[in-house]
């Protein structure tokens, strides 16, 4: 109880604020504390050989041994419960449900200002487009923000959770402020801003996770955490179209406001940090201040200290995932995919007014309703997934060594079995809007397609992780602004295309890049290993 009190964000503040070791004090602060012996000034034990190889790689760095030898401070033993791969089951759960409230109240802010538009339009005296920039913004800002919130939460020193915290602040108040503006610039502003300040649930959280869960049980808490964000746009103008219905245009602010408000709470008093490099850092430090010598450190300082300088920070976060993007095909051909899974996904949010509203009568709080076909799409597509990776990929990553824990390629099966019923989604959504045919029929077709969706976003970030384990989290990251990017632009061009072509000649078209893309799973199953011996970045064996 204590020690969850103490991890928290509050109990840090407190522990700050009155400058006393006493208040949830740690065990390096108590007086019953022995020094390990791993903390001697041994040379035996002062820095591995490992790492020690790794600083002599880099030229012009000298190595930590040629002034004064640090003593890196570790984990007391293999069952020290600072580690967060040791915390309990019940712990865990606890932080991942933070995890998935926090990312499915930013994911339906995207959506719940849909049914707004049409009001906003009259009150504002604007015309579609320029309304509909009120998701595209929003979606536009949460694929910048993990450019910043991804490495920063990497250094040591300031951690996942003070991000997470801040930001998050940061967001509820701007739900408030989206709530009672009054002019169209402040409010599109605030917009980008809420996508801003929401996006380290995008870059981060799934980091969180990889802090607590061993990798063979990752991918299960990665399915069920990503749902939450899956369903969470889908939810939001269901969540808010009769709301606004009645009560105007503001209500759906006030109803993100009010979500966000009791989660940030809840993760104030309830969310520890869980970045194991943090964790050290922040045991170095306390040693330091409790034994008086300057030489107890942690491997990840070291590393900083001696191997990056600012600038290949900035180089590895910004520019280097856009180079691995350009020199290897298997990089491309997941942020493209991505983006046209992610586009085609918002660009519904245009489509269902002219399909259910103007083709079958549904009032606006009804047309959200069909959004409700990505449930059992969902519900069916993490249920097949979780069987066929406890039957078949987790035995043999628990054999295999890592990064790679085997053949990687091998786990992209469910993406290849499932891949056509993407293409075999839309088409049955493009052929079946008509006024002669009835609603549940294309509602029919979102359901497939959901299935492909999902599963292909789980195979291929698994993928990722396991191939580029140097570079994920900036690949993610670029990963989710491209799409975001193609999203945000999807919004906007969706509805002319759809009036231009048809909502069935539209829908047609991004079915036909689907069947392009469901053809690149194939070669990546089939060649993907290939493809890694020839990358300068993917790992190889």
């Amino acid at each position: 109880m204590w020690d969850a009190i103490r991890e928290s964000s509050i109990g840090q503040i407190v522990r700050l604020i009155f400058r006393r070791p006493d208040l949830f004090p740690y065990p390096e602060e108590l007086a019953s504390f022995e020094l390990p012996a791993s903390l001697s000034r041994n040379p035996s034990v002062v820095l591995g050989s490992r790492l020690q190889n790794e600083l002599k790689k880099h030229e012009g760095v000298t190595t930590c041994t040629e002034q004064q030898d640090p003593v890196l401070v570790d984990w007391y033993g293999a069952t020290d419960r600072s580690n967060p791969q040791n915390w309990s089951f019940a712990k865990k759960v606890w932080i991942t449900t933070q995890m998935g409230l926090y990312t499915f109240a930013v994911y339906i802010g995207s959506s719940l200002y849909a049914p707004s538009e049409a009001q906003i339009m009259s009150v504002f005296n604007t015309n579609y487009e320029v309304a509909a920039l009120g998701i595209a913004l929003y979606v536009a800002g949460y694929g910048v923000g993990p450019l910043l919130w991804s490495p920063l939460s990497e250094i040591p020193a300031v951690g996942r959770t003070p991000i997470y915290i801040v930001t998050f602040f940061i967001f509820t108040w701007l739900a408030l402020g989206a709530s009672v503006v009054n002019s169209f610039g402040g409010l599109m502003v605030l917009r980008f801003l809420l996508g801003f300040f929401g996006s380290p649930c995008l870059s981060t959280a799934g980091a969180t996770l990889d802090d607590m869960f061993a990798p063979w049980k990752l991918p299960y808490v990665l399915t069920v955490w990503s749902s939450s964000a899956t369903l969470g746009p889908a939810l939001g103008p269901i969540v808010s179209g009769f709301a606004v219905t009645k009560m105007g245009w503001r209500w759906s602010g006030w109803e993100l406001f009010w979500l966000a408000a009791p989660i940030w709470l809840i993760m104030f008093v309830g969310l520890p940090e869980t970045n194991p490099d943090t964790i050290l850092h922040r045991r170095a430090m306390r040693l330091r201040t409790s034994t008086g010598r300057s030489d107890l450190t942690c491997e990840a300082d070291v590393k900083r200290a001696h191997m990056l300088t600012m600038r290949q920070i900035v180089f590895d976060a910004l520019i280097k995932p856009w180079e691995i993007n350009a020199l290897d095909p298997a990089v491309l051909y997941t942020t493209v995919y991505a983006s046209i899974l992610y586009g085609t996904y918002y660009s519904f949010f245009e489509a269902f007014p002219l399909v259910f509203a103007d083709m079958h009568g549904f009032n606006l709080g009804e047309s959200g309703l069909p959004f409700l076909a990505f449930v059992p799409g969902l519900l069916i597509a993490i249920s097949g997934y979780i069987v066929w990776f406890r039957l078949k990929a987790e035995p043999v990553m628990r054999k295999e060594a890592p990064p790679l824990y085997g053949f990687p390629e091998s786990r992209l099966m469910p993406a290849v079995t499932t891949t056509l019923l993407a293409p075999a989604g839309l088409f049955i959504f493009a052929w079946a809007s008509r006024p002669d045919i009835h609603w549940i029929v294309p509602i029919i077709g979102l359901m497939v397609l959901f299935v492909s969706v999902v599963i292909a976003f789980q195979c291929m970030n698994f993928y990722i992780a396991r191939c580029y384990p140097k570079y994920s989290a900036s690949l993610f990251a670029a990963n989710t602004f491209v799409r975001s990017t193609f999203a945000a632009g999807s919004i906007l061009f969706s509805k002319p295309m759809y009036e231009t072509l048809g909502v069935g000649g539209g829908v047609s078209l991004l079915g036909g890049l689907m069947v392009i893309c469901a053809g690149g799973m194939v070669f990546l199953y089939l060649y993907g290993d290939r493809l890694r011996l020839k990358s300068r970045f993917a790992q190889s064996s």
